[in-house]
């Protein structure tokens, strides 16, 4: 098993799946999320998307408040909530109110990712707004320190959490918050940022040391092979948004095997699965002990998606075998 000093938390984007009512895709959230409280995971995360076909999670707020209602115990957040999209004040007093629904296991991940496309930024009336100036904002009103108070009062201390590229890991370091971070960055040769990040830390009343937590694409299943099926899907759906710009629903695996691909498709799709771990509950272990070794992480947000739900519940209860703590 994987050291006992590193937690394990889910991460799920409420992935739509062809022939299936989107609504479908946010009850099986919320079933994997029940689920993963009976599996030890730490923490369960959702996100915000906003006009993706293949993705139901818009209203992260609404959809923790479901989950909040089917678990007891196991922290539940998003991952994030994408800032410039919102107000601070508002987004304070959604997580206010969650919080009272679930006191003392909400957390708020904040990201500042634009919108799917131009259509979409429109229809958020986003425009360019102050990363960190608005989460200081948030913050203030979260702690109390606003000259607007928020009714309800959050239940205790609700944390922050930022989903840091290089510049979000700069403005994370200045305000002393921890980070969630995936992507490129977790190259051995980018690994250059997560030490500026922990040089440039200034402890904060919300975070006295630097933290850091992994996120990516991790599957298990029996033999390798079966775990590059599970992972297929979702890669192929990458390639096509990436090419066609449409994000689409997951396709089963035979589907998405026999489907014609361009050159430009297979690169996607090899990029996408050279990122995840994917493998036998071994392979997996080895690979994710040495990369949490090497990032220094304290937790990983798996966010991984397949089109079989049976598949993707049995990975889930065998990636939680590989945690102590879970």
């Amino acid at each position: 098993m994987i050291d006992s000093r590193f937690q394990v938390s889910l991460l799920d984007r409420s992935r739509t799946r062809a022939g299936e009512a989107e609504a479908e895709a946010l009850r099986g959230t919320v079933a994997r999320a029940a689920r993963a409280e009976r599996l030890g995971y730490r923490r369960f995360w959702v996100a915000e998307h906003h006009g993706v076909p293949g993705i139901a999670g818009s209203a992260p707020a609404v959809l923790l408040a479901a989950v909040a209602g089917v678990t007891g115990t196991i922290r539940v957040g998003s991952a994030g909530v994408m800032l410039p999209h919102h107000q601070p004040l508002v987004v304070a007093e959604q997580f206010a109110t969650l919080s009272a629904f679930a006191p003392g296991r909400v957390d708020l991940g904040l990201g500042r990712s634009p919108g799917f496309t131009a259509p979409v930024r429109r229809a958020l009336r986003q425009v360019e707004r102050d990363f960190a100036a608005d989460l200081g904002e948030l913050r203030g009103f979260l702690d109390g320190t606003s000259e607007i108070g928020l009714h309800p009062r959050p239940y205790g201390v609700v944390p922050l959490f930022v989903l840091a590229t290089g510049s979000g890991l700069e403005v994370a370091a200045a305000l002393g918050l921890p980070v969630i971070v995936g992507g490129p960055i977790l190259r051995e040769d980018r690994l250059d940022a997560l030490e500026r990040y922990r040089r440039e830390f200034r402890p904060s009343a919300r975070q006295e040391r630097p933290w850091v937590a992994i996120s990516l694409d991790v599957l298990v299943a029996d033999t390798a092979a079966e775990a590059a099926d599970l992972l297929l899907p979702e890669a192929w759906a990458m390639a096509r948004s990436r090419t066609t710009g449409v994000f689409p629903p997951l396709e089963p695996v035979a589907v998405a095997k026999a489907a014609d691909r361009t050159p430009r498709q297979r690169q996607y799709l090899e990029q996408t699965v050279a990122a995840a771990i994917a493998g036998t509950p071994r392979q997996v272990e080895s690979r994710l002990a040495e990369l949490l070794d090497r990032t220094g992480a304290a937790e990983l947000v798996t966010s991984g998606s397949t089109f079989d739900r049976a598949a993707l519940a049995a990975s889930d209860a065998a990636l939680a075998a590989l945690f102590p703590s879970a």
